[in-house]
């Protein structure tokens, strides 16, 4: 029987407390690996921005152009921020992090984000994370 280093520390924790270990509990198993879900691409996303923001936190996006570099976006909300508010916070930010002369960047119906490809592959956007309560997005391929 192989005992792994982390294992084996807890294994002589537990004996010396008294508890007893039977062998088969003493194999360390390995997860199966998550599969990475697919990427869908467009020329252009509508990001509709949902209810406004119920404490500071922070989004994180990720663009990805196809067979290219992705590239992480934060977006920082403060607590209160209505949901027009959340949108050009958001537009503001990828304007920021992403090329001028490759995406156009621009708000719709004030709480919709519009990013456009001027040129280069179609790419993709995901929401990697969120700290954000209350704004939901949805992502709409155009």
């Amino acid at each position: 029987m192989r005992i792994f280093p982390s294992l084996a520390v807890m294994l002589l924790a537990q004996a010396s407390a008294g508890y007893t270990v039977a062998p088969a509990l003493a194999q360390e198993s390995v997860a199966p690996a998550t599969p990475t879900p697919a990427l869908h691409y467009s020329n252009k996303w509508r990001l509709q921005v949902s209810e406004g923001a119920n404490n500071d936190g922070v989004m994180r996006f990720r663009v990805t152009p196809r067979d290219g570099t992705p590239i992480d976006i934060t977006v920082h909300l403060d607590d209160g921020r209505g949901e027009d508010g959340c949108a050009r916070d958001i537009r503001d930010a990828f304007k920021a992090a992403l090329d001028r002369k490759t995406y156009k960047i621009e708000t719709d119906d004030e709480e919709d984000v519009l990013v456009k490809r001027r040129k280069g592959p179609d790419f993709a956007i995901e929401l990697v994370e969120s700290t954000v309560k209350g704004t939901r997005i949805n992502f709409d391929r155009e």
